[in-house]
């Protein structure tokens, strides 16, 4: 008579490998990779900063002009409103704070990616307004996490890991009362969307609305560099027209030609 037992043995394991493979496939997608970066922030600010000084709210979506725009963190603190953009990312970093475009390195892959700095600046800006303060008054920190470096001298409010928690903790000049804190926390909490798969998903489509935009006024959704109208010179599409990055080979972005278009332009 056949064991059963040992014939359903592989498919045991399998029943329970099987939510773990869908759990680290997760946290590869870029989606996951940014929830595990922003998780590592919060814990680092919950464990290592007093909670009655310094008061966290984390994935604020505001609404704005042109859509809507998202805050990883915010730490309200009577030494200024910090605002935090988390990057999780892999390979060497490279940039500086006056580039529009860092760059990552992985062996001999390169990307470039927007400069965390001046996407932060928005988000900047926005608490501004809402609070009606000084710029001054409201740091710009980005936060990297991940199996990176960084291979160029960074700014002193970018940081890996937890020593963002140093810079924060440096600023100790006092910009606020006790009550304005108190009232900037109810600010920001009361201009938000409410935290929900429908906002996030209101957010992604405005993000996506955005790059869109972009393509259309021929520009890279990638860098920002202006599209180019190219011919395949070879493999399967050879003879076959597609937009292409004018910052190429730096930046390897390209996208089909609509149908209606059709006439060849040389921009550079």
């Amino acid at each position: 008579m056949m064991d059963i037992s040992t014939t359903a043995s592989p498919f045991l394991y399998l029943y329970y490998l099987l939510p773990i493979f869908i759990v680290v496939i997760f946290f590869k997608s870029p989606q996951g990779k940014g929830i595990l970066g922003e998780f590592v922030v919060n814990v680092a600010a919950k464990l290592l900063l007093d909670k009655d000084r310094y008061h966290l709210i984390k994935n604020v979506t505001i609404p704005t002009e042109d859509g809507t725009t998202q805050i990883d963190h915010i730490i309200v603190s009577e030494y200024g409103i910090f605002v935090i953009e988390s990057k999780n990312m892999k390979g060497w970093i490279f940039g500086d704070e006056r580039q529009s475009h860092w760059t990552q390195k992985i062996y001999r892959y390169s990307h470039k990616f927007q400069n965390p700095l001046r996407q932060n600046y928005k988000h900047v800006k926005t608490i501004q307004h809402i609070l009606d303060i000084e710029e001054e008054k409201i740091f710009s920190v980005v936060v990297f996490v991940g199996d990176c470096t960084f291979k160029t001298e960074m700014p002193e409010n970018v940081r890996y890991g937890i020593r963002y928690i140093d810079y924060i903790k440096s600023k100790t000049d006092k910009l606020f009362s006790a009550r304005e804190v108190e009232r900037f926390v109810s600010l920001i909490e009361s201009s938000r969307l409410a935290r929900s798969l429908n906002t996030r998903l209101r957010h992604i489509n405005n993000v996506k609305r955005i790059l869109d935009e972009k393509e259309r006024a021929n520009l890279c959704p990638k860098c920002g560099a202006q599209l180019l109208l190219r011919t395949a010179k070879k493999g399967a599409n050879a003879g076959k027209k597609f937009y292409g990055c004018s910052n190429f080979p730096r930046c390897r972005y390209s996208a089909p030609v609509p149908s209606d278009d059709t006439t060849e332009q040389n921009l550079e």
